[in-house]
């Protein structure tokens, strides 16, 4: 739904189904109840998640062209795709194979050109869209520096084909599109400056040199279509857990020029053992769960920091020298606190005062899809669940502190 501050909606990776129709049914169940409630009397906008088999699907004309009047009927448009989880998200162990295919594969390509083409058959007239995206792969994957590097450079080239997609749709529709790759903890871009880094010594000199010598285009306008194409997607959570501050991304940012396709609205948990932490250490054990990865990163003593893997691991190597977790587990957002856990809720409302002074991006996502695995007491039916969610972003929004 379109704010002040952007167009806020909220990801359909919440609601299960890999087959398309199975998750449409899933949107036909949820998407009017929570329209009514939030948006009555204005269009509701959508952030689509379509898994692979569901694209495949969705790709066919007469597939698209009754979700599209659906869509119309019901008064909601859809204007970004989550294509980070290729395969299974629900009721399978995910784990580190949602980074499976990653982009040093044709079916990573593939699938996100096939969700680019959809989605330009979805958007309303006049706006710009985007596609979510994994960090390129998993690091954890591979050996050695040479063997990341490999996959930095392969991952590069394909994006670059994807370019060439997005440089076709806009020169033949007009629309604008951009791929939004998200960092994630333990990503082949594991953080804001990761990606960056690679952005300004990758993909720009790579790309240039591309689209110079296939399309004759100057420097300077081959540079404005990649910073127009390929986006950052901000995930909050993912930020938080890196120890980052969203002035320092932002300013990362704007000196190269690159944009935020979307600003995923996310929470982490968030531990400080400076008190009672024997209670904390027996609390998280609450959250360790099957499905999801759940990447650690402590703050030791010594400023110093550790990474983990998942959760069990972390809960293994658990240490007096520790001061602080950040869990990438995305909570609640309207709860800053579990019982003697916190959360980093702080950093979404400092992150959308920022915005609120200075918007740095068309398009709001919230992302909260472990509503499944997260410990009953917290546990609420799905649909109420997504209105608080949407009403506490609101009302953070509209604050005038």
């Amino acid at each position: 739904m379109l704010t002040p501050y952007g167009h806020l909606t909220y990801c359909s990776n919440i609601h299960p189904g890999e087959k398309w129709d199975e998750h449409f049914k899933t949107l036909q169940d949820n998407l009017p109840y929570i329209k009514q409630q939030l948006s009555p009397d204005q269009p509701f906008g959508l952030g689509l998640r379509v898994a692979n088999e569901a694209s495949l699907e969705l790709s066919k004309p007469e597939k698209l062209a009754e979700f599209k009047a659906w869509l119309q009927q019901h008064d909601i448009y859809v204007f970004v795709i989550n294509g980070f989880p290729y395969g299974g998200f629900h009721n399978t162990v995910v784990k580190g194979e949602v980074h499976t295919p990653d982009w040093t594969t044709n079916d990573r390509l593939n699938y996100t050109i096939r969700l680019f083409n959809i989605l330009s058959q979805l958007l309303p007239e006049g706006m710009e869209g985007g596609v979510s995206t994994p960090p390129l792969s998993y690091r954890l994957w591979w050996k050695n520096d040479d063997e990341k590097q490999n996959v930095l450079e392969t991952g590069t080239q394909n994006i670059l084909i994807l370019l060439d997609e997005l440089i076709r749709i806009k020169k033949e529709t007009g629309t604008t599109l951009h791929l939004d790759i998200e960092p994630e903890p333990d990503g082949i871009l594991d953080n804001t400056v990761d990606f960056v880094n690679w952005y300004r010594d990758s993909l720009l000199p790579t790309g240039i040199e591309y689209l110079t010598g296939k399309y004759q285009l100057s420097q300077e306008d081959a540079r404005e279509a990649i910073l127009t194409h390929i986006q950052l997607c901000y995930d909050i959570c993912h930020a938080a857990v890196a120890y980052e501050e969203p002035e320092n991304i932002l300013q990362s940012l704007s000196e190269i020029g690159i944009r935020v396709g979307r600003i995923q609205i996310s929470s982490a948990l968030k531990i400080d053992f400076s008190t009672n932490a024997l209670i904390k250490r027996k609390a998280i054990e609450t959250f360790n769960e099957p499905v999801y990865l759940h990447q650690v990163v402590t703050k030791n003593k010594d400023q110093s920091q550790t990474h983990y893997p998942d959760l069990p691991e972390a809960l293994a190597d658990w240490n007096e020298n520790q001061e602080e977790w950040r869990i990438h587990f995305h909570v609640p957002l309207f709860i800053s606190s579990y019982g003697v856990l916190d959360s980093t809720q702080n950093k979404i409302v400092k992150t959308l005062a920022l915005h609120k002074k200075q918007p740095f991006s068309t398009f709001l996502e919230v992302e909260t899809y472990t509503w499944g695995v997260l410990p009953e007491d917290i546990q609420k039916p799905i649909g109420e669940s997504i209105v608080r969610e949407m009403e506490w972003v609101t009302k953070t929004l509209n604050d005038p502190s």
